[in-house]
């Protein structure tokens, strides 16, 4: 394949990524943007394989059947709860292949035009040198994140002594060791910056609460993408320095969006400690044992069946449950009886961004009937029903009144303002940010404990 045509495709490529980030957007054009991303891919992958260096198509081939294998399991066999723990541990391999790749490039720098064995461009030093600290950070992070996410550990923050100066140690260790390495190519040099880089990978993730993980998923998300470019000038890969610039451009916004969203800086999440905020410990984490109103699922259908207007609130109960299908099965009963039925979704519900669109999307909910906080927390006031399903953090109105709580300042849901709150929790324990929740103890909530798929159902079913 010739140089242009090569340079053709990988624009192509490069085009279809840019379209895919633009459908995957909004959830109307999501499907879209799959697409494009698919098509982009295939291109990358077969002008990759056409380029007249590549010789080795037997073990090429073989790595594609294994990983390919493995995808088709993973996907048929994965839950919608567990999307955002598989999303970090690819994350891991993106950050681990970055640190291969550099390794490569640096033992067999003739293979990668770079240069022969001590005697690398030094540029081609640089690059790798960065490309595999930001790779290391972001394996070993993500390995944390995924670790917490799937409960292997706890998701409470690990604060340890001096946590703060030994992250500003580590990295200052890496930044002087870049030109260094760069000045003399050592091998020894080179691992010293991978091992360093995978400690303050570790120590960045694991003081970070489980709360707060959406944000730390995105970030990683941003990381991984910063290691691929950097690898792609090692690799002279245009396509790759360009895929890697959108990833880690992207999700460095979204980050920077869900920080904003959640009135938290930006600059814990990329030096670590975002959930050892001051004031954990506080009376924000104390449980109160007060009465609750509890009703049952006839006590709802009556409330619902006479209400103008209902908001639904979604939360990552609702995903365990996987309650989105019984959800719209209600919805649809009660819009046929003249009721206005809107959603609401929180920046950071669930465990990943856009987890709640995703699930109600799944259940083919009409997207003019889900909005934004900004766009409905206005309209609990004028609401005669909330409905809270699976969601605890984001609807908790200490985070408006208790300085003394983690997620104090945290825009949530004014759910409290409606007239009632019908609130499905399966127990009293307390959400993923480990806070009592003060909503559950106003005069206007009725709490409906038990699993929310089979509340909903029962309500469906005392409809008639």
């Amino acid at each position: 394949m010739s140089p242009d045509l090569s340079a053709l495709l990988y624009l192509t490529s490069a085009v279809c990524f840019i379209l895919a980030l633009r459908g995957l957007s909004h959830p109307e054009t999501a499907q879209k943007g799959n697409v494009f991303a698919i098509t982009g891919m295939v291109l990358a992958v077969g002008t990759t394989l056409a380029q007249p260096r590549m010789l080795a198509f037997g073990p090429i081939a073989v790595g594609i059947l294994i990983g390919g294998a493995i995808g088709i399991a993973i996907a048929l066999r994965i839950q919608m709860t567990a999307l955002p723990q598989l999303v970090a541990a690819f994350h891991s391999l993106v950050g681990l292949a970055a640190v291969c790749v550099a390794t490569a490039a640096f033992f067999s720098p003739e293979s990668f035009g770079i240069g022969t064995s001590g005697h690398i461009l030094t540029g081609s030093l640089i690059e790798m040198g960065l490309g595999s600290a930001i790779g290391a950070i972001t394996f070993t992070g993500s390995v944390v994140a995924f670790a917490k996410l799937q409960g292997l550990v706890s998701g409470t923050p690990l604060n340890l002594p001096l946590q703060h100066p030994l992250n500003a140690l580590l990295a200052l260790g890496i930044v002087a060791l870049l030109p260094i390495f760069a000045a003399a190519g050592q091998a020894s040099v080179f691992f010293a910056i991978v091992a360093l880089a995978l400690a303050l990978g570790f120590l960045l993730i694991v003081p970070i609460g489980g709360a707060d993980m959406p944000v730390v998923i995105s970030m990683l998300n941003s990381y991984s993408g910063w290691a691929a470019s950097g690898i792609g000038f090692t690799l002279h890969n245009a396509l790759l320095i360009i895929t890697g610039a959108l990833v880690g451009s992207s999700g460095a916004i979204l980050s920077y969006v869900m920080c904003k969203g959640m009135n938290r800086s930006i600059f814990n999440v990329i030096f670590g400690g975002f959930g050892s905020a001051p004031g954990i410990g506080g009376s924000g984490t104390k449980r109160e044992q007060r009465p609750v109103k509890q009703g049952s699922a006839e006590d709802a259908a009556f409330i619902l069946k006479n209400a103008q207007s209902v908001v639904v609130v979604p939360g990552y109960g609702m995903a365990v449950a996987q309650a989105q299908h019984a959800l719209r099965e209600m919805a649809d009963v009660l819009k046929h009886q003249g009721v206005q039925i809107r959603y609401a979704i929180h920046p950071v519900a669930g465990r990943m961004p856009g987890h709640m669109n995703v699930l109600l999307a799944e259940a083919n909910i009409p997207y003019d009937e889900v909005f934004e906080l900004d766009e409905i927390n206005r309209d609990f006031a004028q609401t005669d029903v909330a409905f809270v399903i699976g969601a605890n953090d984001v609807t908790n109105p200490a985070a408006k009144t208790d300085p003394a709580s983690p997620i104090f300042g945290m825009p949530v849901l004014d759910v409290e303002r409606a007239r009632t709150v019908l609130f499905i929790k399966r127990s009293m324990a307390t959400g993923y940010a480990g806070v009592d929740n003060e909503l559950f103890y106003r005069d206007n909530t009725l709490m409906l404990f038990g699993d929310a798929k089979k509340v909903v159902e029962g309500i469906v079913k005392t409809f008639g």
